[in-house]
């Protein structure tokens, strides 16, 4: 065979990228989201302000250096965190297949995150269920929980979100 021949041949398979049916989710299964995201104080000032939040403790060094409790640095917006946690799992979980999210409930930030800390995601499938007013979908709530480098929980959120279930003309394989 010539080597174009099998160049040839070996493109002939695409794989689109894309995230999981309704069907594909399992209950308790957890999904890590790798690789991480460290976060800069860039993120966290361009984040902060175009959200207007004024808040000192993630704008001002000076103020927060006098902060007890906070080893006297700026924090990172919390809401850019859950944001993070969230996006993290985008392309393994909903890249082209999520229709809405319906909702967040416990919502936790039980540790700070800081400029230069790095941001791990993982989301469990928390339970699934056809819905009843919109054929050829369901509704997925996922458990996401955001860990810095050393593991500390700095983020947990109960997601709800309408998935698409499989095209009928979409193969098991696809």
């Amino acid at each position: 065979m010539r080597r174009e021949e099998g160049i040839q041949k070996m493109t002939e398979k695409k794989i689109l990228q894309r995230g999981l049916w309704f069907e594909e989710f399992e209950e308790g299964v957890t999904y890590l989201h790798r690789p991480g995201r460290t976060v800069t104080e860039a993120d966290n000032t361009l984040f902060t302000t175009q959200t207007m939040n004024t808040q000192p403790l993630h704008l001002d060094a000076a103020w927060a250096a006098e902060q007890p409790g906070f080893k006297g640095e700026r924090l990172v917006n919390s809401m850019f965190t859950l944001s993070a946690v969230v996006g993290l799992s985008v392309s393994q979980l909903t890249l082209g297949t999520i229709v809405a999210n319906l909702g967040f409930t416990e919502v936790k930030f039980p540790a700070p995150m800081f400029h230069g800390d790095t941001l791990y995601a993982e989301t469990t499938c928390v339970a699934k269920r056809l819905s009843k007013s919109r054929p050829n979908q369901g509704i997925v709530e996922l458990k996401h929980i955001g860990r810095n480098q050393d593991g500390t929980v700095v983020c947990e959120a109960i997601r709800s979100t309408m998935i698409q279930c499989r095209p009928a003309d979409e193969g098991a394989e696809a």
